[in-house]
Parts: structure tokens; C-alpha cells; sequence
């Protein structure tokens, strides 16, 4: 069921950039207590990993991106520095749209080649943190001096909500996609298509299959900050849900599943206990031992993608590699 949409459907601001809001406050509670009910009272316990990303959580996602063992961002970046003029010039996008856009700070190669050529028209970027949004959507605007037309939503749903223009290339960069399970993976790349015209394009980031240990290692971090984001899930529901979780009566479980060839992210109980979720009015009991499941991260081969894209009516005119075979960026189109 979609989500209501704000009264306040849109809000211009002098600087040249608009903010859409297309769900409320009140929705997305509503929808948080819905997603928790069905996941803390389930045979197996489950969250979905949107609600890591209140403004904390985004911050703490940024310094997950900056560390030793988290390989994909600075690897993604600099497949984008490497490739970024040749990708714009075989799209000949004039404007970009970000899914999943963050701080936005690896679109911006891409942003400086569209500008280079003198093509770069509207930036479109799409977000659930509304605070985190506006933020790079001014830093954006006032760095390239084009209109900017942030959007916060899911890109689940929302994706018929996002800007029409000439020549748009949809960005779905960070392995993000690698986030869904495989048959909403699928239900999201035939609902992006379609959306799109026939000079549309799609550039999306995907993690490839590597060595169990590395992937491990960057869904583990030494420093803890993977498990602080992890247990900000918790955090999330203490002030929005008025549960009582004991942050330290967790920990952060990061396990590779060879038969899904996924990541999965996990919070285990270190002791039995009984949770209090107010919003609820419910108790929620987890055994010692108990995993609750936060993330799943999939990881991807060339040809894998290949063929999820093309069951979606994509063409694939170019893929982008490091020398090492870490990450993959595919170019494509809709089919026409």
C-alpha cells in the first residue's frame, strides 16, 4: 500500500532548490510500527535495514564508507574517476537522478563530467533522510549552479514521483541494490523501467563475489562502527517506539551465506530477555543465543547482473571494472 503523501506535496526554496516530500512524519511511523510489529513478533525476527538511516545512521554509513576494510566506495569512486567522461559521453545525459543518494559525494564525478561537457541541467536526488537531503542538495546546488529537486522517499515506491527531462541517467550506485531480496530486486528494476523513456539510462553499482574473508571483514570492521550502525536499528525503536533494548545486550553478527552469496548483518541476544515495545503495547522475548536479521548485502557476478537486467527489458551498452574485479558498474537502457 503506498504511503500518504504530505499535504505540503512540495517546498521551493529561494536558493534554487526544491525539496518534495512524499511521505509525512506521521506515515512513516506509521509505517515503522508497522515493519516492526510484523518483524519482532515473527517465528523468525527480522528488521528491514531503512530504518538504520535516521540522521545518526546516515553519519554513521558515511564513516563506514572511509574505513581500512570497507572496500566498495573507494573502489566505485574510482571506477567513476576513471570512466566518468567516457560513460556521460555514451549517455549524453543532461540530467542526473540519484537513488538512494546520500551525501551524494561519489555522484558528484559524474556531476563534473555532465558540467565538463556542458550538459549538466537538473540533479535529482532521492532519499529516505530528509535531513541528510536537504543538506547535499544545497552543497550541490551551490557548487554546480543548476536547479536541484531532492525527493524524500523510498525508491521502493516512489519512483514514478521523480523528475521527468530530456536525456535522464538514473543512478543506483553502492551496491545498494544488493540490499533486496531477490524478488523484490526483480519487482524494482521492471517498476524503474518502467518509468523511463527511450533516451533514459541506468548506471548501477554492484559488490561482486570475492573471498568470504574480505567481504566479512567490511560488514565487521575492527573499530565497531558497523556494529554501532547496526545497532542504531535499536536506538531507532527506543525513541520512535518507546521500546526499552539494551544496546549492550546485543551484538553485531556478520555472516557470509555461501548459498544466497549474500552477507547477512545480524544482531544476537547475549542473554534471554524481554524487550518492552510501548508503541506495540507488547513485550518481545529473544532467547540467549537469538539472531535478529537487520541486512542482507548480495553480492553479484557480471553475468548475474546481465541477466537480472535483461529479464527487466534492460540493454546493456557498457560495463565499468576495477583492475582486481571488486565492483562492477553497468550501463544500460531500456529496451526499445
Amino acid at each position: 500500500m503506498r504511503a500518504p503523501q504530505a499535504d505540503e506535496g512540495q517546498e521551493e526554496a529561494a536558493s534554487g532548490v526544491t525539496i518534495r516530500v512524499l511521505i509525512t512524519p506521521e506515515a512513516r511511523r506509521a509505517e515503522l510500527v508497522a515493519d516492526a510489529r510484523a518483524g519482532l513478533t515473527g517465528a523468525v525476527k527480522s528488521l528491514p535495514p531503512n530504518w538504520f538511516y535516521d540522521e545518526l545512521g546516515s553519519q554513521l554509513f558515511e564513516e563506514i564508507t572511509r574505513l581500512p576494510e570497507y572496500y566498495p566506495t573507494r573502489t566505485e569512486s574510482a571506477i567513476l574517476r576513471a570512466h566518468g567522461a567516457q560513460l556521460i559521453e555514451l549517455c549524453r545525459a543532461e540530467t542526473l537522478v540519484e537513488l538512494g543518494s546520500g551525501v551524494s559525494e561519489k555522484t558528484r564525478f559524474l556531476l563534473d563530467e555532465m558540467a565538463a561537457a556542458k550538459r549538466l541541467e537538473h540533479f535529482v536526488p532521492l532519499d529516505v533522510s530528509e535531513e541528510t537531503l536537504r543538506g547535499a542538495a544545497l552543497e550541490i546546488h551551490e557548487q554546480y549552479g543548476i536547479p536541484v529537486t531532492g525527493v524524500v522517499g523510498d525508491f521502493r515506491r516512489d519512483l514514478a514521483e521523480l523528475a521527468r527531462g530530456p536525456r535522464r541517467l538514473v543512478c543506483f550506485l553502492g551496491g545498494t541494490i544488493g540490499n533486496l531480496m531477490p524478488a523484490n530486486r526483480a519487482r524494482f528494476l521492471v517498476d524503474l523501467e518502467a518509468t523511463m523513456s527511450h533516451d533514459d539510462w541506468f548506471l548501477l553499482g554492484t559488490d561482486l563475489v570475492k573471498d568470504p574473508a574480505r567481504l566479512v571483514a567490511a560488514y565487521d570492521d575492527a573499530a565497531g562502527v558497523t556494529a554501532s550502525f547496526n545497532k542504531n536499528v535499536l536506538r531507532v525503536l527506543n525513541r520512535e517506539l518507546g521500546a526499552n533494548f539494551d544496546l549492550d545486550a546485543f551484538q553485531h553478527v556478520a555472516t557470509w551465506n555461501e548459498a544466497e552469496r549474500w552477507i547477512e548483518m545480524r544482531l544476537r541476544s547475549l542473554a534471554a530477555q524481554v524487550v518492552e515495545v510501548a508503541e506495540l503495547e507488547t513485550t518481545v522475548q529473544f532467547a540467549e543465543g537469538e539472531e535478529m536479521l537487520t541486512e542482507i548485502s548480495a553480492k553479484f557476478t557480471p553475468a548475474g547482473i546481465a541477466t537480472e537486467l535483461e529479464a527487466a527489458n534492460f540493454v546493456i551498452e557498457a560495463s565499468y571494472t576495477d583492475a582486481a574485479g571488486d565492483f562492477l558498474l553497468t550501463l544500460a537502457h531500456p529496451y526499445c
